[in-house]
């Protein structure tokens, strides 16, 4: 791998670094506060908004990991004819006492009986009417899931910040809650900007493209599980766009744009983000994605939210909404954010660029003929090319100093993930 001397590192002025912009806008964005009991089947994918501790044992009571017999296993004595007295099934335990020389039929997940210590599949016994051998003898406790072995009560089950997956709400359902508390859903508003731009289905004019850009964000916003609200396509004009602004203030605690934020004489997003509110940045040292802007929109009255515009290219869209807007909208959700999984693997072909840059190529992680994982990059790095993100798993990230690098070499790889990849 190449490197270029860090002070050269910059392809123009203004750039601000990755990292800079996350922290920037981390310190910045207001995190919900406000909460709701919501029921467990509604609360996928939502956030904690406090610690979830277990008022049980999971499991309640020492129980059968297999289907077979219960017994004591000082009982050895009696391998070949242990009394066969009762049965116990899950949920209808035994209310009797094993004694010596004694056995109850087990089901799993059914409850050990009382003087019973031991389970033996049944598979390693052979039975004849009321008279139950063990073939092969176990030690004391075998097959058998101990009281609290999963949870124990009083455990802090699951912190707050947590976004909850479908087993975190089997392991809710577990300790026997029907209702937990969850920060309120933030409101997002999304807009795409230009004359250009058709809707899917309509009619495309001469020089007209089918907006798409939209699209992607409510779907990744879909998942997120946010309020979003759809503004549609405003026109590249500076009352349209006040309007439109001013509507989302109105509702919304986020504006996310497309298009309109680099220098064209029809680029008015930055123009009216400077009168409505505020701009923290607006260029960025990543490719693709430099002509990405944040700020804030706000009047004298109550409304304001957080604005983030992103680029009109569809790949420069997607990216920066996948590396910056996403983490910054799971902390305003109050999600604890979790780093993001980077391998070393090695690339197939060589890379050659122009350093300055931080660099998300896109590419797909395979097994090679030798049965090795590679990272294969897509044919097309151009930021107007969706392609490279629907046929592609994951990003290979070069460093903005990184002028070249060899084939075979370990590159660093980041998995799309599910936001924006397939599940």
């Amino acid at each position: 791998m190449t490197d270029k001397n860090s002070s050269d590192c910059c392809t123009g002025p203004g750039l601000m670094p990755m990292e800079q912009a996350m922290a920037l806008m981390q310190q910045q964005v207001n995190v919900v506060v406000k909460t709701e009991k919501v029921s467990v089947e509604d609360a996928l994918d939502r956030v904690l908004a406090e610690d979830v501790y277990s008022e049980i044992n999971v499991p309640p009571a020492d129980n059968s990991a297999m289907d077979g017999y219960a017994f004591r296993a000082e009982d050895k004595a009696f391998a070949d004819n242990l009394k066969l007295i009762g049965k116990s099934m899950a949920g209808h335990p035994f209310d009797g006492q094993v004694n010596q020389g004694e056995c109850v039929r087990i089901m799993t997940g059914a409850q050990v009986p009382v003087g019973a210590d031991t389970v033996m599949m049944q598979e390693n016994t052979h039975a004849d009417g009321d008279s139950i051998k063990i073939l092969t003898w176990p030690e004391q406790g075998n097959s058998i899931r101990r009281a609290g072995e999963d949870v124990k009560q009083g455990d802090k089950v699951m912190p707050k910040g947590t976004r909850l997956s479908p087993v975190d709400l089997g392991l809710i359902a577990s300790l026997g809650l029907a209702q937990i508390h969850v920060f309120k859903k933030i409101k997002v508003a999304v807009m795409a900007s230009g004359d250009e731009l058709v809707r899917a289905g309509g009619q495309l004019p001469a020089g007209g493209i089918y907006e798409s850009n939209s699209l992607v964000t409510l779907s990744v916003l879909k998942r997120l599980n946010v309020e979003t609200r759809d503004m549609g396509i405003v026109a590249d004009n500076m009352d349209d766009t006040i309007a439109a602004f001013k509507e989302a203030m109105s509702w919304a605690d986020v504006l996310i744009t497309s298009g309109g934020v680099s220098v064209g004489d029809a680029d008015y997003i930055k123009d009216v983000l400077e009168q409505l509110g505020s701009i923290g940045f607006w260029k960025l040292a990543i490719k693709p994605g430099k002509p990405f802007a944040f700020g804030e929109l706000s009047n004298d009255g109550s409304d304001h939210c957080q604005f983030f515009g992103l680029p009109g290219n569809p790949v420069s869209a997607t990216v920066t909404l996948h590396r910056l807007v996403l983490p910054v909208l799971k902390m305003m959700q109050g999600e604890v954010l979790k780093e993001s999984f980077v391998f070393k693997i090695p690339i197939k072909q060589a890379v050659k660029r122009k350093a300055g840059r931080l660099e998300f190529q896109r590419a797909t992680l395979n097994k090679n003929e030798a049965g090795e994982y590679e990272v294969d990059l897509f044919r097309s790095q151009s930021s107007g090319v969706l392609s490279s993100m629907s046929e592609s798993n994951g990003y290979v990230i070069i460093d903005e100093d990184v002028e070249q690098v060899e084939a075979k070499e370990s590159v660093n790889f980041m998995p799309f993930g599910c936001f924006i990849g397939r599940q």
